[in-house]
């Protein structure tokens, strides 16, 4: 298992990952197989999504800021609820396939860890598996 340190900046950020996985999946040597990417947080979490335009990000975060309020009259004690709701929206795994020892992701797609409660330090796990 490799694991990646991610240090976020700010309490909701999306954090271009792609070239720390794609270094990993070549360190690993693998030519042919599937990435897993795990995020050990409950109040993070990992997707794919456009890498092209920066608005598309912002937008991202503007609708989950919608759908989970960070002020909405919750209950947990710690302040963070929407971040938990954030997290468990997105999800905290993504498989990747691994072809010709790259992840096989489309012309506009980019890997992205997701925060929802910083800044913090944070772990992304990724095992890769060889065909």
């Amino acid at each position: 298992m490799i694991t990646l340190e991610v240090n976020s900046r700010q309490r909701e950020e999306f954090i271009d990952i792609s070239a720390q996985v794609r270094q990993a999946i070549r360190n690993a040597g693998v030519n042919r197989g599937i990435a897993c990417l795990h995020v050990p947080h409950t109040t993070a979490a990992v997707t794919i999504n456009e890498n092209a335009d920066p608005d598309v990000l912002h937008d991202l975060l503007l609708g989950l800021e919608r759908l989970a309020p960070r002020d909405a009259g919750y209950r947990h004690a710690e302040g963070n609820s929407d971040a938990h709701i954030k997290s468990s929206l997105l999800g905290v795994d993504q498989t990747l396939l691994v072809e010709n020892g790259e992840p096989v992701l489309g012309t506009w797609q980019g890997i992205y860890f997701c925060e929802f409660d910083g800044p913090r330090r944070r772990r992304l796990h990724i095992r890769i598996l060889e065909k």
